[in-house]
């Protein structure tokens, strides 16, 4: 295990209001960016920064029918400046008063550990999108376990160069779900599943991963108690017998994922594929093709320009999609 220290933050603020909140993520954003238009936690919600930070660096939840506002490094300070000055939010239909939030700030996030940590999905895991998903279909049962092991380090590995965390040459996983059959996730036709993995790596709880994570899909919760947790081995202290936590010589059916390989497989597939359309192309089929574009904006807008955005989750965090999807 790597032994250089991590300086990566991270925060978790719950607000606790006078009714439940039954909001999705982006109508609770879209209030934020309307009620406190110059907090620096706009830019971190809003699309802004999406070329900048991959990986939402502010992501909101509801919970429990409870707001959960987690800053991560860059957020962390963004994130407490907003928990100070909500007092009520307005939905227009609805309103609610903030009678009480809370705090959990943390330091030493995204890190790998000689140990297994055990996390469970307490929002659906969408680990499969169209590509992933066709080839998950594809294969044989006794080799799905392992393909979705894969794609979990792939999850860890993309946040953990996010976040310039320093990584060993394998990445321990071992998904724990009660079924291989995955449930169907909106129009997209993407698959999710429940249930818990375990990794060698340190992940704060209540951030997302895998797909679909801006509109909170993919929570996870760490099965141990991050105070207590010592990341220097000390067996002489009781507080490292964490239940969240196993020894990996003792875990079985884990799943050793070499870091090379996965970063190997990442560059391969960002590379930009040659457009390889058939240059022949008759006069006909370029004024149907014209006219068919022309009828599709004059009966429906742009919807090729809609369906391409929503299929694309790359752009979910574009500021065009969250001027979209942050109606009340």
């Amino acid at each position: 295990m790597n032994d250089s220290p991590s300086n990566i933050e991270s925060v978790v603020v719950r607000i606790l209001t006078d009714k439940p909140v039954r909001k999705t993520p982006y109508q609770v954003k879209g209030v934020f960016m309307k009620q406190y238009p110059n907090e620096p936690i706009i830019s971190m919600i809003n699309g802004k920064n999406r070329e900048k930070y991959l990986y939402p660096r502010v992501q909101v939840k509801i919970l429990n029918e409870q707001i959960f506002i987690i800053g991560l490094n860059e957020g962390v300070d963004p994130v407490l400046s907003l928990k100070e000055k909500i007092e009520i939010l307005d939905f227009g239909n609805i309103s609610f008063s903030v009678v009480n939030n809370d705090s959990d700030r943390l330091k030493n996030q995204f890190q790998m550990t000689d140990k297994l940590m055990h996390y469970r999905f307490i929002t659906p895991w969408v680990a499969l999108n169209q590509s992933t998903g066709n080839k998950f279909r594809k294969i044989k049962n006794q080799e799905k376990i392992k393909f979705l092991n894969t794609l979990l380090a792939q999850n860890i590995i993309f946040i953990a160069k996010e976040f310039g965390s320093v990584l060993d040459e394998k990445i321990y996983t071992k998904v724990i779900i009660p079924s291989l059959f995955p449930k169907t996730v909106d129009e997209k036709r993407w698959g999710s599943f429940v249930g818990e993995f375990k990794t060698n790596f340190f992940l704060p709880s209540y951030i997302g991963i895998g797909n679909g994570l801006t509109r909170g899909y993919g929570t996870v919760f760490g099965m141990f108690n991050p105070d207590t947790f010592n990341f220097i081995q000390d067996k002489s202290k009781t507080e490292n017998k964490n239940l969240g936590t196993s020894l990996i010589s003792e875990e079985k059916n884990v799943e050793i994922i070499d870091v090379s390989q996965i970063e190997k497989q990442k560059k391969y597939y960002s590379k930009p594929k040659k457009n390889k359309k058939n240059k022949r192309k008759t006069h006909n089929s370029n004024s149907r093709k014209k006219y068919n574009n022309q009828l599709k904006k004059t009966s429906f807008g742009n919807e090729n320009e809609e369906n391409e955005m929503e299929l694309d989750e790359s752009k979910f965090n574009s500021i065009k999609y969250h001027k979209r999807q942050h109606k009340i």
